[in-house]
């Protein structure tokens, strides 16, 4: 080799983007790489859910009691197979897996993302301002935390009632206090580093000193968080509707499905439970091999 096409080389490596650096290092692990494609098609398949499902579980005029409690491979009264069964009201559990899928993600997602900004806010103002504030608010955040997620949302939910937007919120109520401590120890370090005593030196207000600077280094322990408990908001929300508190039964998501199924384990109809549980179990490790993947990325001091 030359010694311009060395330096080309060199050139190639020091303009590789934080992007390709990050993506380079996360592929190391051959078991993320597998569970981030996992949780690609999961993701694309609840989204093609109305487009490659042969029925709507949500349109009564498409269920069949007569479909009810099909084995898998049957074929229905209306004439399409039933390659994963039905469950006792007639639905197909192929359909109705993909449209339970849809809720669980979109549930997941939303109570992440509300409870990250929420917890965020809460998490930066209890460091920033310290003092009594942030005594006030971190004893707000223990209580918070000695109590188990899936008590509070339990609490919330027969206060609150049944539905998606109920139960949103109630993991949101369930979940704000692990953001606000993670961003709370991150703001600490990072406020008793110089670069922000010269920014604050410099007359800068806090208002930027905390948007500009704080907050950027933070993102990367939010975002571990931040999939690690999307995850377990699917978990819950479909801990809730197994329990009968949750969703609706018009309304299948994965927990209504196994719960509905729950009763006929006994009785040789394992798949009406079984397939739903097992969209549910690959769903939430893949969320979670992710996140440990992230983690190890994100925090230099794991890094082999």
């Amino acid at each position: 080799m030359s010694a311009g096409d060395i330096e080309t080389t060199a050139v190639e490596a020091r303009v590789e983007t934080p992007f390709q650096r990050f993506w380079s290092e996360f592929r190391e692990s051959t078991i993320a790489l597998i569970a981030l494609i996992v949780l690609a098609l999961i993701v694309l398949l609840a989204v093609l859910a109305p487009w490659i499902t042969p029925q709507d579980p949500y349109d009564l005029a498409q269920v069949d009691v007569l479909d009810g409690k099909l084995p898998p491979g049957s074929e229905a009264f209306t004439g399409y197979t039933m390659w994963l069964g039905s469950d006792g009201a007639g639905r197909d559990l192929y359909s109705a897996i993909l449209y339970g899928l849809r809720i669980s993600l979109m549930v997941g997602m939303a109570s992440g993302v509300l409870a990250l900004i929420i917890g965020t806010a809460i998490g930066l103002v209890a460091a920033y301002a310290g003092g009594r504030t942030e005594t006030l608010i971190m004893r707000a955040v223990d209580i918070q935390l000695s109590f188990p997620a899936v008590l509070i949302a339990l609490m919330l939910v027969a206060i609150l009632g049944r539905g998606i937007d109920k139960i949103i919120i109630a993991l949101v109520a369930a979940q704000w206090a692990y953001y606000a401590r993670t961003v709370r120890g991150t703001a600490l370090v990072e406020s008793a580093k110089e670069y922000i005593e010269a920014a604050r030196c410099l007359g800068l207000s806090h208002t930027r000193v905390v948007f500009r600077h704080v907050l950027p280094n933070c993102m990367a322990p939010l975002i571990v968080i931040g999939t690690v408990q999307t995850a377990s908001a699917i978990a819950l929300e479909s801990t809730l509707s197994f329990l009968g508190v949750g969703l609706r039964q018009t309304e299948p998501s994965l927990g209504v499905l196994i719960s509905n199924g729950f009763e006929y384990m006994m009785s040789g109809r394992y798949w009406i439970s079984f397939f739903p549980g097992l969209a549910l179990l690959v769903t939430i490790v893949s969320i979670n091999l992710v996140g440990d993947q992230l983690r190890d990325v994100l925090n230099p001091r794991l890094k082999r």
